[in-house]
């Protein structure tokens, strides 16, 4: 049976904030039940880490949290995508700006920021702050909203999704 939902978690390199969000997410997916009814991948706006695994940091605070996001790869957005997918989520307004600029006329997809998932966010655009030049304690935040957000996220794919056989096999790995 084909995903019901797909969701891509977009950020810069695709190396440190859409890798924990995709993993969190899909975490969270699996534990409801609904991981075969819901697709996810993330991407970069950027193609400077492609096929790298997340960032060692990003990887050490997830698996910290019970995640594996080792198997992970990055890749750039495609064109494709604003077609394959029904959500595109950018971590920060930067990215969404150069999503809205590389979406093809024939766009499909919704274009949000991630955190407006965060139960009781605020209209205030808010973002996924970027941990890369930072120490742990960023990556532990990230992780942080990233689980916040994904719970809001889990909701609006139940809503998407309808009633329906949920399913525990997973199409890829964490």
């Amino acid at each position: 049976m084909a995903p019901a939902f797909r969701v891509l978690f977009v950020c810069l390199g695709n190396i440190c904030r859409s890798p924990t969000a995709e993993g969190v997410f899909r975490h969270k997916l699996r534990e409801a039940g609904l991981l075969g009814r819901v697709e996810t991948d993330s991407a970069g706006t950027a193609g400077y880490h492609v096929g790298h695994p997340p960032d060692r940091r990003s990887q050490a605070e997830a698996l910290r949290r019970g995640v594996d996001v080792s198997g992970l790869r990055a890749r750039q957005v495609r064109a494709a995508d604003f077609q394959d997918f029904d959500l595109i989520l950018a971590m920060d307004a930067a990215n969404l700006r150069d999503l809205k600029e590389k979406a093809p006329p024939s766009a499909m997809a919704e274009l949000k920021l991630f955190l407006d998932f965060l139960p009781g966010a605020s209209s205030v655009a808010r973002e996924v702050p970027d941990p890369y030049y930072g120490g742990p304690e960023g990556f532990a935040e990230v992780f942080d909203l990233c689980a916040s957000a994904a719970d809001g996220l889990l909701e609006e794919a139940r809503r998407r999704i309808g009633p329906g056989r949920a399913s525990s096999s997973p199409k890829t790995s964490e």
